[in-house]
């Protein structure tokens, strides 16, 4: 039978790795099958013969033998005369098979076969791709860097799946070269259109979680539980441990010796910072924990408003606070508290409240974004490190703080 073509297409995707040789018969059958009811109206009377092993199939068409003249349907009847011409001892109301050739369909209608082919295939393909990354979504995946541009880096999998690494998905200290070796885990798989889409994350807190499942082979084996991981990716992260074995001591175990364990997960998150403390149901406790490496005199919690005030010694503050006010914040994500830290002893201190008058509102709140909510707690600050950990000009800041000065020299 004619080529076309189409055996081509047959032997191209016969070996595809995607694709077995049932699923392949069935999709032949079904394209072929579309094919003919649209140049004859119905499939119903053809039989279709696929060897997947030659690469080649045979279409055969059925119709009833009627006297000359009487054909009412060309595609399921025949005349005596052109059915003898097949076998010349056919009678009226016999059967008759006939092949049809390839070229009878038209050279149109087999280049149409023929795409509608590649298409149901890939289409195949990606549906499996489809269902083999769902099943990895927040799992640990690498891949190698195949192109990079402004927004995303593209990276190949060893079996050259296309798997998307967003700028937003991406460590801020990340730099990528071509064919370099990328581990993040798989946060998301759609299907766009039939083409599936595979979005890799190395800034979600369920990446840590899974390196310290790599890592520690306490955690991979289920004695110690993360309770919950939070991150500024790049920056600092907190991670709340527990075990169930009292024998073992869950931070230790994870941070290793002089910190043997926890160094090769700081290398792969760019030197992130990572704090782990022993998670505990008593709430005081996990707040005063999470505030570490500051030390907390006093917790006060308001379970309505969901609101902590933290006192402690004014030398802590800045601890609890941290450079860029990320510890507070991660403490406060990690517990589900919003914290409010006061200094102690500090009755004669001035709330930044009380200079709304002098001092515009956005300005106090960036102030209070640090932990800083009152004057003395702004004066005992230095400039820079304002400058750094706040969106104020220089300018700004040294005239609040003439402002903050004038109430105490008042005094």
């Amino acid at each position: 039978m004619e080529n076309l073509a189409l055996i081509e297409s047959f032997s191209e995707f016969k070996d595809e790795k995607f694709i077995d040789r049932v699923t392949l018969m069935s999709i032949l059958e079904e394209v072929f099958r579309n094919t003919l009811k649209k140049k004859y109206g119905t499939d119903d009377n053809f039989d279709i013969i696929i060897n997947p092993d030659k690469g080649d199939l045979e279409i055969w068409r059925n119709r009833v033998v009627v006297e000359d003249g009487e054909v009412e349907d060309p595609n399921e009847e025949i005349e005596l005369t052109e059915a003898r011409k097949i076998e010349p001892d056919f009678e009226v109301g016999e059967d008759v098979s006939e092949e049809v050739k390839l070229a009878d369909l038209g050279r149109r209608s087999v280049l149409t076969l023929r795409q509608n082919l590649v298409a149901r295939i890939h289409e195949h393909d990606n549906t499996i791709i489809y269902k083999q990354f769902i099943d990895l979504v927040g799992e640990i995946y690498t891949a190698e860097v195949h192109h990079i541009r402004n927004r995303v880096v593209i990276l190949l999998d060893d079996e050259g799946n296309e798997i998307i690494l967003p700028k937003d998905k991406q460590i801020p200290s990340d730099f990528y070269r071509k064919g370099d070796n990328v581990r993040g885990i798989i946060e998301s798989v759609e299907l766009k259109g039939s083409k599936p889409s595979i979005i890799m994350s190395r800034t979600a807190p369920k990446f840590l979680e899974k390196l310290f499942e790599q890592e520690i082979p306490e955690v991979f084996d289920g004695l110690i539980t993360i309770k919950k991981a939070v991150r500024i990716p790049g920056e600092k992260a907190k991670v709340a441990v527990d075990s169930y074995d009292d024998r073992i001591d869950p931070v230790g175990a994870c941070v290793g010796m002089k910190g043997s364990r926890i160094h090769g997960i700081v290398r792969e998150l760019g030197n992130e910072n990572i704090d782990v403390i022993n998670f505990t149901n008593n709430t005081q406790l996990l707040i005063t924990r999470a505030l570490s490496p500051a030390k907390v005199t006093s917790v006060k919690i308001n379970e309505d408003t969901k609101r902590v005030e933290v006192m402690m010694d004014p030398s802590e503050v800045s601890k609890a606070i941290g450079r860029g006010g990320f510890n507070i914040r991660l403490a406060g994500q990690l517990t589900g508290y919003e914290i409010d830290v006061y200094r102690e002893g500090m009755e004669e201190d001035v709330e930044l409240t009380e200079f709304s008058d002098e001092i515009e509102a956005w300005v106090i709140e960036e102030f209070k974004k640090v932990g800083l909510d009152t004057a003395k707690s702004v004066l005992e600050e230095d400039v820079e490190d304002l400058i750094k950990r706040t969106d104020l000009e220089e300018e700004t800041i040294m005239d609040i703080r003439r402002i903050l000065s004038a109430e105490f020299s008042n005094e």
